[in-house]
């Protein structure tokens, strides 16, 4: 992953990714099926490759965390196959959120990436020690980040972070060998 050295450096202290839900680990649409009493159902999709690489997070011992604006369901189904350490939804506003999961985890804000899209995602980015903004993200969002994906929110933007944290902390050789991969020569 050819990225820059401040970059890899923010990606090495990372202990905890934050995301945002709709708009980095789906594409921001909503579904609505009605259920069989005729209300209805919201859903959402998830990219299957997200999934894995935050349980690689866990296996390396780093944690991981959903602040949502919404509540869903889906959401909860997700974190929870996922087994992601943080699960807050229903909350605009997410620097009292961010807050109580660094008095929660013990860590430093510069401990902390946070993965966003929108412009609610702003006031945490500029909290944190390493701001990704998705490639589908608002400019004004792109602008605050430290780092912006290649990848669109729900298409494989989280993975790409993940795999870029894992490598900094010297862990994604090994995640490799574990699958009997090699890195693809670029």
């Amino acid at each position: 992953m050819n990225v820059s050295q401040s970059v890899r450096l923010r990606a090495a202290n990372t202990k905890l990714l934050l995301m945002d839900v709709d708009g980095v680990l789906t594409n921001g649409k909503l579904y609505h099926f009605p259920d069989e009493e005729g209300n209805m159902i919201e859903t959402k999709g998830f990219d299957s490759q997200d999934g894995i690489a935050l349980q690689w997070m866990q296996w390396k011992g780093l944690r991981t965390g959903v602040i949502s604006g919404r509540e869903s369901l889906a959401t909860a189904e997700r974190a929870r196959q996922t087994k992601i350490n943080y699960v807050y939804q229903g909350h605009i506003e997410k620097v009292p959120i961010l807050e109580e999961i660094l008095h929660k985890s013990g860590l430093a804000p510069d401990e902390v990436a946070y993965m966003g899209d929108d412009l609610t995602d702003l006031v945490v980015m500029r909290r944190v020690g390493f701001a990704i903004a998705v490639a589908n993200a608002r400019p004004e969002v792109k602008q605050a980040a430290h780092y912006i994906t290649e990848r669109a929110g729900g298409d494989g933007a989280v993975r790409e972070v993940v795999e870029l944290i894992l490598d900094a902390w010297g862990f994604w050789g090994e995640i490799l060998g574990k699958y009997e991969a090699r890195r693809p020569e670029r």
